[in-house]
């Protein structure tokens, strides 16, 4: 079953990388989005998913829990990730990333309750988010386009195409129990979309063209570098930033 499961995924990606090839043939004004009009209407269809369900899930999730249990809950799922960002960052040849990653899990899991109390961070050891996508660029290989896929939003070829390998580096899809494993995802998922409510609310007041806005923000905090004369390059040093845990009402 996981087999099938994992080769139904893979076919997804590669048929909507099919789809966006088909349809990005001409190149738009930015070398990056090639793919501009398959993105925009992969974008509408998630902004409509997001109005009808995800955003009103997230906004009851913000209005009835309390803010430290959302904060126990983001900080939950963040010590999950650090395992897979510790195989990463050994795989990019950072050692002190890769020490403060085990040491952030280690940490947290044993003296705060499995991660739900973010001692490590108290303690002044710094998050390195990393995954496969990142690694690839490491070693050279390029992001490619900019892709948004449905549901899932922002990517590029390169992360699309990694994301078969972070599926297997994510905890959460390792446990055994259906019903448990999908609750984490939803719950992952609508902790994720409460976090981001504020940001989303001051971007549909400011953005003339929340598309383009997303776009750009989104290659930034992978690291892809535009310059003035059209061309771009990709910059390591540069860390990924993670969404903090919804702010107190």
């Amino acid at each position: 079953m996981k087999t099938r499961s994992t080769m139904k995924f893979a076919g997804l990606w590669a048929g909507m990388l099919v789809l966006a090839l088909l349809q990005g043939c001409a190149t738009g004004p930015n070398p990056r989005d090639p793919f501009e009009p398959f993105n925009r209407s992969v974008s509408r269809f998630n902004e409509g998913l997001d109005e009808a369900i995800v955003k009103p899930v997230a906004q009851v999730y913000q209005d009835v829990l309390p803010s430290p249990v959302r904060t126990g809950v983001n900080n939950f799922f963040s010590n999950l990730s650090d395992p897979w960002s510790f195989v990463n960052n050994i795989l990019q040849a950072k050692p002190q990333a890769a020490v403060d990653s085990l040491m952030r899990f280690s940490v947290n899991t044993l003296m705060g309750f499995g991660g739900v109390l973010d001692w490590a961070t108290e303690m002044g050891i710094e998050r390195h988010h990393e995954d496969f996508g990142k690694t690839l660029g490491r070693w050279g290989v390029d992001a490619g386009p900019y892709l948004v896929l449905p549901v899932l939003g922002p990517s590029t070829v390169r992360d699309t195409a990694a994301l078969a390998v972070d599926a297997k580096g994510d905890l959460v899809s390792h446990v055994h129990d259906v019903s448990a494993r999908n609750s984490l995802y939803v719950l992952r998922a609508v902790d994720l979309r409460a976090s981001l409510l504020r940001a989303s609310k001051v971007l549909d007041q400011a953005a003339l063209d929340k598309y383009s806005f997303t776009r750009d923000a989104y290659l930034q905090r992978r690291g892809v570098v535009l310059d003035t004369n059209g061309g771009d390059e990709e910059r390591y040093d540069l860390p990924e930033k993670v969404p903090s845990a919804a702010p107190a009402k």
